[in-house]
Order: structure tokens, then sequence, then C-alpha cells
């Protein structure tokens, strides 16, 4: 066993590096929630719950950043090809936002664009169609998840609350 200081200060070094985040692929009716690791760059599909009502919607994710000791959220950002934001990616803003402030939490915004589309893609002829469309929201929040990790985390995403009403 060591005793001096600087095992102690690595450990906690470690610690920070290796944050846990959930991603989220908000939607109106379900949504896919992901887990993952910023030390690794892994994220695995992890559930999909009801959007309404909205309450609920902010408890159950409550108690999942509690479960996994989450330090942040990335919330999937469905922006238009044109990099333009339409009426789902406003409302899906105004959720992040809306989350940021009730959990006080680190929550960022992130492209989603072809996130399901990748997850039906790493799906393709595992499940019956049914089995697919269940888990699809999830897998395509691993998809976002796993994309923010891989190109610059935190430092590349804006936070939910310097994007208030445009």
């Amino acid at each position: 066993m060591n005793n001096d200081n600087t095992g102690h200060a690595r450990c906690y070094i470690v610690k920070a590096i290796m944050g846990r985040w959930l991603g989220l692929d908000y939607g109106t009716v379900r949504i896919g929630v992901a887990v993952g690791s910023s030390g690794d760059g892994i994220a695995s599909p992890t559930a999909v719950i009801q959007a309404e009502p909205v309450g609920e919607f902010f408890e159950q994710i409550r108690k999942l950043v509690g479960e996994y000791e989450a330090e942040g959220i990335v919330v999937g950002w469905p922006l238009n090809m044109d990099d333009t934001e339409g009426p789902q990616g406003k409302l899906t803003r105004l959720v992040a936002v809306k989350l940021a402030s009730a959990l006080e939490m680190d929550v960022r915004l992130w492209d989603e664009r072809l996130s399901s589309f990748e997850a039906d893609t790493k799906m393709a002829g595992l499940y019956t169609r049914k089995k697919r469309k269940a888990r699809q929201d999830a897998v395509a929040a691993a998809e976002i998840l796993q994309d923010f990790f891989a190109n610059g985390g935190v430092e590349s995403a804006p936070k939910a609350s310097e994007w208030m009403e445009q």
C-alpha cells in the first residue's frame, strides 16, 4: 500500500478524466438513454423512457444520474442538414436548458444528425423489426454519446444553458 499523497492524487485525476456521462436521444414520445465513460470513449445503450409527463421524465433521468454517478448529460440536438435549427431542434434545446436547471448539472448539446440511421445500421440483422424499434432510441443515444467522446467532448459541445431562446 502506498501511503504518500502522490498515489491519492493520481486516483483523483483518473476519476476526473474518466467521468461518466449520460447520452439522451430526445423525442416527444420516447427518449433513448445511454451511459458512457469519457476515459475510454465507449457508450452503451441503457434504457428507453417515456417523454411524458415531463416531470416524470426529469425524475427518471435524475435517478439514472445517481445510479451511474454521471457528471453530465449530452442531449442529441437535431439540426437540419444545412446547419439550421428546425422546430424539433428548438424544442430539444429548450428541454436541455430546463433539464440543466432542474438537475443543476452540466448538460451539453450535440449534433445528432444521422444517429438514428447509424443505430439502424448497427442493429441490422441482429433483431426483429419490433425489437429494433424498441431499442433504436437507446442505441441512437449511445451513438450520440460516443460521437461526443470521439470529437472533443466537453471542449467541443455547447452548454445547454448558453443556448437560451434565440
